[in-house]
């Protein structure tokens, strides 16, 4: 294929008697004498309005000399994202070995004409949210506001049901709600029958004011004992979402400057070690980062400022221990247990790619899952081991053949 932004007929035609499949940009306000459509046999010439079109066109061709087994596969996220997986190849135009073309969606051209082959759609959704409004009740529903072209993919999935999404922007819902994750892990009790070792999600309490009375025995009734890690509910998609604070006396809480509704958490031990769990379909990867310090040498560095609540994005790095810790070699870690437990949250929340970490206190093993977050990035693990089971995911989800359990991969 050969794509020019101007049209010479004399030139163009030597290059189509050489074999070339000739792209050319229409000029704005030229007449639009289309010379390639959706039915035409072996097209010469193919004229498009805009530049965003190509990857569409390209796919269509791919698509049509493929034959009925491959999916097309739309994806649509914010530029830095897509641009990472982009990179380490987990968008590739040409069909992969499994039978999947990936196509960029834009915003530029209208949703319904760009998703007329398209078999599913990979998104962020989170990307784009305008506002997300915490309900104060939990039996009512949060408030999302997504960008009008967010909406717009959302109705035409609604209405043709032969797109898929992945995953169901009903499902992601849950991991926007630092509240609602907690309540979900709470569920993990039933999991440690079978293992020596425990896992749990974090004591937590919701607070709505920092100021309200008696909120230091609130804490103690919900297990929380200084420093806590102070969140905002939402838990992405808006600008303070990860706008945090680690609190180290009770009398700093009436002036904290953390974004409310917020969940108060027990901040665990853990040899500053975090696991990285990701859930691909169904294979789990993981991967070992350095994280905070325990509690006391926070307060050590903390006692420099009169032990002032320590605030920070979590996006960007907080102080870690540089020493090897005793989890750091892999040793401590419960597999089977964690990978019931991604089984059981792969069940309850029905995401494909979803991540979560895993902290171990120190004091009694205990396996502590501190986050959960849809469609990680999961580039801790190698490209050439992850991107292929990404592709496998992907196409179990489309053709509806997908594995009830995941194993973990050492």
């Amino acid at each position: 294929m050969h794509v020019v932004s101007s049209y010479n007929d004399e030139e163009i035609a030597q290059m189509i008697s050489s074999g070339w499949l000739i792209t050319a940009l229409r000029s704005p306000g030229k007449a639009s004498d289309v010379e390639y459509s959706t039915g035409t046999e072996n097209p010469s010439k193919i004229f498009i309005n805009k530049l965003e079109e190509l990857p569409l066109t390209i796919c269509h061709l791919n698509k049509k000399a493929m034959g009925k087994d491959v999916k097309t596969v739309g994806y649509l996220m914010k530029p830095s994202r897509e641009e990472d997986f982009a990179k380490r190849g987990a968008f590739p135009l040409k069909p992969t070995p499994n039978g999947l073309i990936f196509v960029p969606l834009t915003y530029k051209l209208p949703i319904s004409q760009q998703l007329q082959e398209i078999d599913g759609v990979l998104h962020k959704a989170t990307d784009d949210i305008i506002t997300v409004e915490m309900s104060s009740s939990s039996d009512s529903e949060n408030k999302v506001t997504f960008t009008e072209g967010m909406q717009e993919l959302q109705r035409y999935i609604g209405c043709h049901p032969d797109c898929r999404a992945i995953d169901r922007f009903t499902n992601i819902y849950p991991v926007l709600d630092r509240l609602k994750i907690q309540q979900i892990l709470g569920g993990l009790e039933n999991l440690n029958s079978k293992s020596c070792s425990k896992i749990r999600g974090p004591h937590f309490l919701k607070v709505v004011d920092f100021r309200e009375p008696k909120l230091e025995d609130k804490l103690a009734d919900a297990k929380l004992s200084l420093p806590n890690i102070v969140k905002p509910q939402v838990a992405c998609g808006v600008a303070d979402a990860h706008s945090m604070a680690i609190v180290f006396k009770a009398d700093s809480y009436k002036d904290l400057n953390v974004p409310l509704p917020a969940i108060v958490q027990e901040y665990v031990d853990h040899s500053s070690t975090m696991f990285k769990f990701y859930v691909v379909g169904k294979k789990i990867f993981f991967a070992i980062k350095k994280s905070t310090p325990n509690a006391d040498t926070l307060i050590k560095l903390a006692e420099e400022k009169q032990l002032k609540p320590l605030l920070f994005d979590s996006l960007k790095s907080l102080p870690v221990d540089k020493l090897k810790s005793q989890n750091e070699d892999n040793t401590q870690i419960d597999h089977e247990l964690v990978t019931d437990a991604a089984n059981w949250l792969r069940r309850v929340l029905d995401l494909t790619i979803f991540g979560f970490d895993v902290v171990i206190q120190e004091s009694t093993g205990d396996h502590v899952i501190v986050d959960v977050n849809y469609l990680p990035s999961f580039k801790e693990v190698p490209d050439e081991v992850a991107i292929p089971k990404f592709w496998e995911a992907i196409k179990e989800k489309l053709t509806g053949k997908q594995s009830t359990e995941a194993a973990i991969l050492l």
